[in-house]
């Protein structure tokens, strides 16, 4: 099916960027110049980025649509380190939410979706991730997806003839991991829910769902670049505002009901679906 996801993509970038290192690829300077123009929010988190290389370096020129949204990606995990912060599209960094032994281990929902999906196999499952262990890694991924596919929209001008990437899947599957752990821990860990209602993690958790509901919809308007997306959709689609994460944003959240169209709505309505 030609799926391309940007874990996967990015490693892949990387090896092309080791094996071809000692000259930069002619492309870059038109990549970051595109990129400025396209997408003023991709192009922040390049100019905070240093050394500048560690961005490039996921930059390809057969692809510089998916290599540029994958650098992004990248790079916001190292300014989230670097910050201990989340930094957002909007330019505000939240602060980070700690590794507190009070989150119970994200892969304890892992067992809700389908376990064939690249997604949970790379954050959910044992021995993959840290954000299988810890919630603050799964926020981190939560917002670094946020990122990739803002800035995926934003250049879609460049995709190269022929080729279709499935941008939306990460944040959906994100947004289903996110939305679980909140309501199991709403359903069965005390201590992990009144955790989540502390000012600072909910303050996190709260403006991280809100961009991603942002992007997500931002994102409708695209047909055809999310294969698994309608089916975590349909997580955050079930959510009421009575329910966990209901309850920490005070509402119900966002159905984006505009992404299921074309092969998304194929896909929406596939037996194949874990839900």
């Amino acid at each position: 099916m030609g799926r391309c996801y940007s874990i996967f993509c990015a490693l892949l970038a990387l090896m092309i960027g080791m094996h071809t290192a000692g000259a930069a690829p002619v492309c870059h300077d038109k990549a970051v110049s595109d990129l400025k123009r396209l997408s003023p929010d991709g192009f922040s988190v390049y100019r905070a980025t240093n050394p500048k290389q560690t961005f490039l370096d996921w930059v390809t020129c057969d692809d510089v649509q998916l290599g540029l949204a994958t650098a992004v990606h990248e790079s916001v995990h190292h300014l989230t380190a670097e910050r201990d912060a989340y930094p957002m599209i909007s330019g505000e960094n939240i602060p980070r939410v700690s590794e507190s032994a009070k989150f119970f281990a994200p892969q304890k929902i892992a067992h809700s979706f389908n376990s064939e999906s690249a997604f949970v196999d790379s954050y959910l499952k044992p021995n993959a991730a840290s954000s299988a262990v810890y919630f603050r890694y799964l926020l981190d991924e939560f917002n670094a997806y946020a990122h990739d596919i803002n800035t995926a929209v934003n250049i879609m001008s460049l995709t190269p003839p022929n080729r279709v990437a499935y941008h939306r899947d990460g944040l959906a599957a994100l947004m289903a991991f996110v939305s679980v752990y909140v309501e199991t821990a709403h359903a069965e860990h005390p201590v992990t829910w009144t955790e989540l209602q502390t000012p600072n993690v909910k303050l996190a958790v709260v403006k991280l769902w809100s961009q991603a509901e942002t992007v997500m919809v931002k994102s409708c308007a695209i047909p055809n670049i999310g294969y698994e997306a309608p089916g975590y959709l349909a997580k955050v689609c079930d959510a009421t505002a009575k329910q966990g994460l209901g309850l920490l944003l005070g509402r119900a959240p966002l159905c984006p009901k505009a992404c299921l169209n074309g092969l998304d709505q194929a896909w929406f309505h596939s037996d194949s679906i874990t839900r």
